[in-house]
């Protein structure tokens, strides 16, 4: 008597052990799975290649005039969204304001001169960056883009 066909998707193999598709000695995964990985190592290396090239560096805005920081400008690069996320934790849910990192602070610095915002065109200091970067700026759905004294004029 002969033994049935075995297949690398799954079929029982003699002894009635089945293999599972992933499981070591699958072969049709292995196949699948270095044919995928090369694929997308040479799709994101193509693409890492057309976005370096394509996208501009982001023309930062210099802050206004006498002011400082609260961290230097590798950590607030780095961090700044962590500093915010904390500040609004602690401003909506303990009520405490008026700390080191606070939007209207950030704000009230960074407006630029010619728009008086910080998310009117696409040179200002938030829209530049996060325009680079790809990410999406939520703040400003709630909260003002000028700074308190400017955004009070009609």
């Amino acid at each position: 008597m002969m033994a049935p066909p075995r297949s690398a998707f799954g079929a029982s193999p003699p002894g009635g052990q089945r293999q599972r598709p992933g499981e070591a000695g699958s072969a049709a995964l292995a196949w699948l799975s270095s044919r995928r990985s090369g694929v997308l190592f040479a799709g994101l290396g193509l693409l890492g290649a057309f976005s370096l090239a394509a996208a501009p560096l982001p023309l930062i805005e210099k802050a206004r005039a006498g002011t400082q920081c609260v961290a230097d400008p590798a950590t607030m690069r780095r961090d700044h969204p962590r500093l915010l996320k904390h500040q609004r934790d602690d401003t909506v849910r303990g009520g405490i304001r008026g700390a080191k990192a606070s939007l209207k602070a950030c704000i009230a610095c960074h407006a630029s001169p010619v728009t008086a915002s910080v998310a009117k065109a696409p040179t200002n200091f938030c829209v530049s960056c996060h325009s680079y970067a790809a990410v999406q700026i939520d703040c400003f759905e709630c909260h003002s883009t000028q700074p308190a004294k400017l955004a009070r004029r009609p």
